[in-house]
């Protein structure tokens, strides 16, 4: 559906309690005029922002390597993302600022190894821009959160899972000088693997489905 004003997101969550609920809001270049329009929602329903929780999407840099729908450049991309971040972190601090996603560079053509590679790296960039804007690193970290493919070969995809999250815990701890034990969590979400699937072998899709999401499990 479209959301195109606030009366379409009034719409929307109708009769829905937004202290009951939260929300993921697969969006990436409108994704900080989105929340703001969730917010007033929920003050309009008698609901602090401080009490509101769920997910944006909110990863313009996968935009530029796979999905290709960003809006403006990267830099201005990167600074937006930091707003966001930074009125979170004091002002909605339930809220996962941003979901870092491999999982549309995977379906774009990489390996499970770029899949981390890219996405690890845009991590990075993020943390860093964050830090370089004055934030302590404790204060956000443990509201990033990630998105990943669960492929087809299944051992591949059970090792990437456990090596993301070592190497994550890594690089916030030695990298970033993290303290706190929610900073070194590699959060994720993943979804099985569109481009494994054929429209001319549906049962065949079956299986395939059910072997990605073992591995994710």
């Amino acid at each position: 559906m479209a959301i195109d004003t606030l009366r379409d997101m009034e719409i929307l969550f109708k009769g829905i309690p937004l202290d009951k609920v939260t929300t993921s809001m697969t969006i990436n270049p409108p994704a900080a005029i989105l929340l703001a329009m969730y917010i007033v929602v929920a003050e309009k329903q008698g609901v602090s922002q401080k009490e509101i929780g769920g997910t944006i999407q909110n990863d313009m840099l996968k935009e530029f390597i796979a999905q290709k729908t960003f809006m403006l450049p990267p830099r201005p991309s990167l600074r937006i993302i930091v707003d966001t971040i930074e009125y979170c972190t004091s002002e909605v601090p339930h809220w996962n600022t941003i979901s870092i996603s491999g999982y549309h560079i995977r379906e774009a053509g990489s390996t499970a190894v770029q899949e981390l590679a890219f996405t690890l790296a845009d991590g990075i960039a993020y943390v860093e821009a964050t830090i370089k804007r004055g934030l302590d690193v404790d204060a956000f970290a443990p509201r990033l959160s990630f998105f990943f493919d669960s492929h087809i070969d299944f051992f591949e995809e059970v090792a990437k899972f456990r090596a993301a999250r070592r190497m994550w815990a890594k690089i916030m701890r030695e990298r970033f000088m993290a303290k706190n034990p929610r900073s070194w969590m590699l959060r994720f979400h993943t979804q099985t693997a569109g481009c494994s699937l054929t429209a001319q072998q549906p049962s065949n899709n079956v299986i395939r489905t059910a072997c990605e999401a073992l591995a994710a499990v």
